[in-house]
């Protein structure tokens, strides 16, 4: 990145923000969600209780020192840990309170709750929900679109399935509310940088699991079977990170529930499975992928692997404040400029659910702010935004 573009933090601290409602509002609600999801015992409810209290006094406190990562986080936390919570960079600080978060169920610890996903309750049960029954079964009328609308529905579908109350749809039939809620549609750059040239290697940053990791698979599929793609690495957490980030066991989970259902979800399925087995779809669980920095700052076997791709797409809001920095840029900085840094093309699929903003025009900037809406952090809005 040149060393020209650069803007502030994005911080907590700031009345009525959308940082401020989640440190305040959100991660309290979440702590009393979690100690109930799992029949937790003793020690883990006083360690959950002990995090609330922490959050409430707005004071955040060191790991301990027996954490296999507390020199990492020690490191990172240089300059910043003892202060507020919002008072340090919005994404470090929430980065760090579900680090703290997974120490308190005893997630890396010794005990029987080692390995125990504290949002696993929640993502099965959306996997076992009859609303993706439906959604799965779109794929059979998807399969009568020409290949263009078919593309492009799926692609939609990718861009929208983390959206809460929109299930993934990829028919077309919403086609047109879809695209009129983009706030920037660079899809035909992506769609180039796919296309032109010889396939190559794909890399897929994913972002939440369950009903929006079944449709990124479903388009992992279509690069694969339709020759765009000769390999597709599909990066997810080694842990679990935020609410529902994606782990290789929620990728498990969703390729058993696309192989067991019938028609061409099932067919998409089977397909995975067997790219999964002959190494044309890998997965990559780096540890970066769980740390409280942007990309600007990942290491270099990680930067290699950027590299080698002929595009790499990031799903998801957190993904996208990685890729651009969550920082307080005026929102027409383009998104060539603040990711001039990543080593290869880019590519990203975001629902607007947090604040950072680049790559839009006043015009367009004007018009949604006119609305009275708050469009930047509800996941009403999304966005494509590419560069080669």
């Amino acid at each position: 990145m040149p060393e020209t573009i650069d803007a502030p933090p994005i911080m907590g601290n700031v009345p009525g923000s959308y940082a401020l409602g989640v440190f305040r509002d959100r991660h309290p609600v979440l702590l009393r969600q979690v100690r109930d999801a799992l029949p937790y015992t003793p020690d883990r409810h006083e360690a959950l209780d002990r995090l609330a209290g922490e959050v409430a006094r707005d004071v955040m406190e060191p790991l301990d020192g027996s954490a296999h990562d507390y020199a990492a986080w020690a490191e990172w936390g240089r300059g910043k840990l003892g202060r507020r919570w919002v008072d340090v960079p919005f994404l470090w600080a929430e980065s760090y309170f579900y680090r703290k978060l997974l120490d308190a169920t005893g997630y890396f610890g010794d005990g029987p709750w080692r390995g125990v996903d504290p949002f696993g309750p929640v993502k099965q049960a959306e996997l076992r929900g009859t609303a993706v029954d439906d959604e799965l079964a779109a794929l059979d009328k998807a399969a009568t679109l020409s290949p263009g609308e078919r593309a492009k529905g799926l692609l939609l579908g990718s861009l929208w399935g983390n959206r809460a109350d929109l299930s993934f749809r990829v028919t077309l039939t919403d086609e047109r509310e879809q695209v009129a809620a983009l706030v920037v549609d660079d899809s035909a750059l992506l769609w180039s940088l796919i296309r032109d040239g010889a396939p190559g290697r794909v890399c897929v940053l994913a972002d939440n699991a369950g009903r929006e990791l079944l449709p990124d698979l479903v388009l992992v599929d279509h690069l694969l079977s339709e020759g765009l793609a000769a390999e597709v690495v599909l990066h997810v957490k080694p842990h679990p990170y935020f609410v529902s980030d994606a782990t290789p066991a929620d990728v498990a989970a969703c390729l058993r529930r696309l192989a067991g259902a019938p028609g061409r979800a099932g067919e998409a399925g089977a397909r995975l499975w067997r790219a999964m087995g002959e190494g044309r779809l890998t997965l990559r669980a780096h540890p970066f992928s769980c740390a409280p920095l942007p990309y600007r700052d990942m290491p270099d076997d990680l930067r290699e692997d950027f590299a080698s791709a002929s595009l790499t797409i990031t799903k998801g809001d957190l993904n996208y404040r990685r890729l651009v920095g969550d920082q307080v840029w005026p929102p027409d900085t383009p998104f060539r400029d603040v990711t001039a840094y990543f080593p290869g093309p880019v590519a990203a699929l975001r629902t607007l659910k947090s604040d950072v903003l680049v790559g839009v025009g006043e015009r367009t900037l004007v018009a949604l702010d006119a609305a009275g809406e708050p469009w930047r952090t509800t996941g009403t809005h999304a966005m494509i935004q590419a560069r080669a």
